[in-house]
């Protein structure tokens, strides 16, 4: 029998790090991990057309902080930051019921084609809109491999095309490591809602070795930052 593991979470304590970062007191660790998953839920479903690779929670006593890496970021943020401030004001009222504030932050995702999450999203919304899975399969790939990537490989599985019987396809090309834990492998999993059923797709990517640790989020603060030291210097 095999054992499959989740290639990020088989590599947090080597490569990678959580996504979440708060502590809680044994009576508060269920409300809070409660309202982490509401969070994370209506964001996903709220901004669905963003292009969102991942979110990132930081918690306080007074504050939280959301951090969103889209591939979208100016469908999020609005005019003059109005976007931003509706969901704050959304997610401080009907989740957090007003006992924290809410800062969201939304960084850009430099290269779409090498995030699983976003490849996987735009590959099930292709199956949606009825696209021979195959053909979709092969541009996945062919994106990825044009964009740097040292690997990648994507399975489907369901009502392909709308046949009887549900079967799994699988596609790949160039090299895919997922046993060595330095190896910086990205996957996703997305599902298409199709009318004869869920189709499932699943992206890993294969980026190279890492080492040392890779937090995506750290390193958009720091560009962030020097962007805007860069802006101030201009102005000046």
């Amino acid at each position: 029998m095999g054992h499959k593991v989740h290639p990020k979470i088989h590599r947090i304590p080597t490569i990678y790090s959580w996504d979440s970062k708060w502590f809680a007191k044994n009576d508060q660790l269920p409300l809070f991990l409660k309202q982490e998953v509401a969070v994370r839920e209506f964001l996903t479903k709220k901004l669905k057309d963003s292009l969102i690779d991942s979110i990132s929670i930081e918690r306080t006593p007074k504050e939280m902080t959301v951090y969103i890496l889209s591939g979208k970021p100016g469908t999020i943020i609005g005019r003059g930051g109005q976007g931003l401030g509706d969901l704050s004001k959304k997610i401080e009222k009907s989740i957090l019921q007003q006992k924290l504030k809410v800062k969201i932050n939304v960084l850009e995702v430099r290269q779409p084609a090498l995030s699983a999450q976003i490849v996987a999203q735009n590959a099930a919304t292709d199956i949606e809109k009825r696209f021979p899975f195959r053909r979709v399969m092969k541009q996945v790939i062919e994106r990825v491999m044009s964009a740097g990537g040292q690997g990648v490989k994507i399975c489907m599985s369901g009502r392909l095309n709308g046949v009887e019987i549900a079967r799994t396809e699988k596609l790949s090309a160039g090299k895919m490591s997922l046993i060595t834990l330095r190896s910086d492998v990205d996957y996703a999993l997305a599902e298409a809602q199709t009318l004869y059923g869920k189709i499932g797709v699943k992206v890993w990517i294969y980026k190279g070795e890492a080492f040392s640790r890779r937090d995506k989020f750290a390193k958009k603060e720091e560009e962030t930052k020097k962007e805007e030291k860069h802006t101030v210097k201009r102005t000046k």
